[in-house]
Order: C-alpha cells, then sequence, then structure tokens
C-alpha cells in the first residue's frame, strides 16, 4: 500500500508555520545586529574607547535618532532574510510533517526493528534526515548567500533575478553534497533532541516540553548537528563559493584538502562555528519547539 500524505499531527500546518516563521524571523532580529556590530568592530582599525563606539558601530547614523541607529544595524538584509525565514520554516514546520506521515505509515517498522523507545526517537530523527534532504530546494538562495559574504566579487554587479535568469542550474552546483550533508546533520539535530527529553527528560509527547527542556534538547541537537555535518559542509562550501563559471567536483575538493591540509582540515572551524552558529540554531529551534504547540492551541 502506497504511504499516506495527507496525515493530520497534532498541530495545524497553519501552526507549525507560524511557530517555525516566528523563531527565524526572531533569530533575524537578535543575531543579525550582533553579527553587524561584531563585523565592525572586527574592521575598525583605530583605538576603541567608550566615546569613539558609536561612530564605529553606527557609523554616518551616530547621531541620528534611536530608530534610525537601530535600522542601521541590518544592513544587506535582503534576501538572506527571506532564505533563514523559508529556511526555518521548511525545517522546523516540515520535520513534523514527515513524522506524521512516518508515524502513520511505518511505525509498527520502527518499533520492531529499534523497540517502543528507541522506535520513536528513530521515527523523529529519520523525520528529520528526509527534512533536510529535501532542503535541498533552498539550494539557490544558500549559494548566493554564501557567494556574498565570502567572494562578492563573483556578482559583478548583477542583482539576484539576473543571476537567477543567468545561471540557472549552476546555483544548485554541490546539490548532491548538500543532501549529503543534510541527511545525518538534520538526523543528528532532531534524533538528538529527542533522545535528549526521551532519556534526560522522561518526556513521553514531546511536544509537552517546557522551554527549559526545550533549551536543554536544543543545545544537544546543535552541538551533534553541527559536528555530524562539519566534514560535508567544508566541501559544499569550497564548491559553493567558487566562481560561476568554475566546475570543481567535490570529489577534486575532497583529494586536494586532504593532499594539501590532511584529513583533519575537513573539520576546519569546528569550534568557532559550534561558538557562532550554535546559539543561532539552538534559540530559533527552542522558540519552534515551544512556538508549535502554542500556535498549535489556537489555529
Amino acid at each position: 500500500m502506497a504511504p499516506t500524505l495527507n496525515v493530520k499531527g497534532s498541530e495545524s500546518g497553519t501552526a507549525r508555520v507560524l511557530g517555525s516563521g516566528t523563531s527565524g524571523v526572531a533569530e533575524l532580529l537578535v543575531f543579525h545586529p550582533v553579527d553587524t556590530i561584531a563585523k565592525r568592530l572586527m574592521s575598525n582599525k583605530s583605538k576603541v574607547s567608550f566615546s569613539s563606539l558609536s561612530p564605529i558601530i553606527f557609523r554616518e547614523h551616530a547621531a541620528a535618532p534611536l530608530g534610525k541607529k537601530l535600522l542601521s544595524l541590518f544592513p544587506g538584509l535582503g534576501y538572506a532574510a527571506g532564505y533563514k525565514v523559508t529556511q526555518r520554516i521548511y525545517k522546523y514546520g516540515g520535520q513534523p510533517w514527515f513524522s506524521d506521515i512516518l508515524s502513520r505509515n511505518y511505525k509498527s517498522s520502527f518499533t520492531n526493528a529499534f523497540g517502543e523507545r528507541k522506535g520513536k526517537m528513530m521515527l523523529q530523527a529519520t523525520a528529520g534526515s528526509l527534512t533536510g534532504i529535501g532542503e535541498v530546494v533552498l539550494l539557490p538562495l544558500d549559494a548566493l548567500k554564501i557567494k556574498r559574504q565570502v567572494n562578492p566579487e563573483a556578482f559583478r554587479g548583477r542583482g539576484v533575478v539576473r543571476i537567477f535568469m543567468e545561471e540557472g542550474t549552476t546555483l544548485y552546483r554541490g546539490w548532491g553534497w548538500t543532501m549529503a550533508r543534510n541527511a545525518p546533520g538534520s538526523f543528528a539535530l532532531f534524533g538528538a533532541s529527542a533522545v535528549t527529553k526521551d532519556y534526560l527528560f522522561d518526556i513521553q509527547d514531546y511536544s509537552k516540553a517546557t522551554w527549559g527542556q526545550n533549551f536543554v534538547a536544543s543545545i544537544a541537537g546543535a552541538v551533534a548537528s553541527i559536528t555530524v555535518a562539519a566534514p560535508l559542509d567544508t566541501i559544499k562550501t569550497r564548491i559553493q563559493n567558487a566562481n560561476f563559471e568554475s566546475k570543481v567536483s567535490g570529489v577534486t575538493v575532497v583529494k586536494e584538502l586532504i593532499r594539501n591540509e590532511g584529513a583533519m582540515a575537513l573539520f576546519k572551524g569546528l569550534t568557532p562555528k559550534i561558538l557562532v552558529v550554535g546559539p543561532k540554531l539552538v534559540f530559533s529551534y527552542t522558540l519552534a519547539q515551544s512556538l508549535i504547540p502554542m500556535f498549535g492551541k489556537y489555529v
């Protein structure tokens, strides 16, 4: 029998979109200004004092009203904001949808293979892995975001729409490596979160977890996800930050990396990534896990 796709879970689709979307917007509002301030302080070459702090952080808006000052901390938000919110809606709202499908059609298979308790956790992790694989549809926006950060000359003054029209499928370069990274990464994110809730807090219904429990579970999930996905993330990033006309394969990237830098180079930047990306992931995932059930009570 073919699997049933129109399943209904404990929360409505609207609740999932609202909860995950709100977490994405909140993540941007909280962390984008922090990133901007950090980059401006790091770029400053003069001596920093209390009196010079405002001009360094707010630049030409140092003497402007408070509202304009705050807005100046959101430069270059553009499509990056659209990408981040869309990604969070898909990831945090999509995983419960995949979980519903697996529960409706394959729950007995997971229970028979892993037992009642472990089967439930494996089902959550597998739903996360499927969500991660499907995230490849957002790859063009991810590729543009990476190029803007590390290789802005690749844009050559072109706008986003023009790049989409001219580059077409080249924006999906590295799609295989992206799926290979996302599958174990999302498996670890949702799996470690489920394990933490189940074994540490003995929660049977994960949607009933408190904010504090979701926070701890999110930390476990974020660290596990970033660590597991690190090697493939390094490969994916090197493929994507090349110029549009470059056609370097993932295998070539791996061979050159290991030959020139050693196998441990696959984990380059892991510690700063956990310290920088980790808090964002923990923040948004904690919010999503808590807000989705909350919205589910009303919509």
